[in-house]
């Protein structure tokens, strides 16, 4: 199964997996293909930027060598944000949501605003 991964996952995989919940770290051992969205790399980089977020690594290697793949936002999955209910209002989560729908593809994430979405959450 393909899994898109929301942006604190990666950051919890990486700086604090004692945040990852059992049922994601269960998830995490499973042989999916697990893929950061390069829109979560845009949402590190611009906190990053505005000191809200300390980035003191390369995300695209980091992510390589957590057996991640790095995945386009494209226009057909900006083409859904126009139809998305505005139950979330985090720019880069509604645009997570739509390219989870857009590829059909399950979000792993805790935030529990997601579940007000037609997506499908792990």
């Amino acid at each position: 199964m393909n899994i898109l991964i929301d942006t604190h996952i990666f950051i919890w995989l990486l700086k604090a997996p004692d945040k990852l919940s059992p049922a994601h770290l269960t998830q995490l051992q499973q042989p999916h293909i697990f893929f950061l969205s390069a829109i979560s790399i845009s949402e590190m980089m611009i906190k990053a930027s505005i000191g809200k977020l300390n980035v003191d690594y390369d995300p695209l290697e980091m992510a390589q060598k957590s057996g991640l793949r790095c995945l386009d936002f494209s226009a057909e999955d900006a083409s859904l944000l126009k139809r998305l209910p505005l139950h979330h209002k985090d720019p880069f989560d509604r645009m997570l949501i739509a390219q989870s729908l857009s590829r059909k593809m399950p979000i792993m994430t805790s935030d529990k605003k997601f579940q007000c979405y037609n997506c499908k959450l792990v």
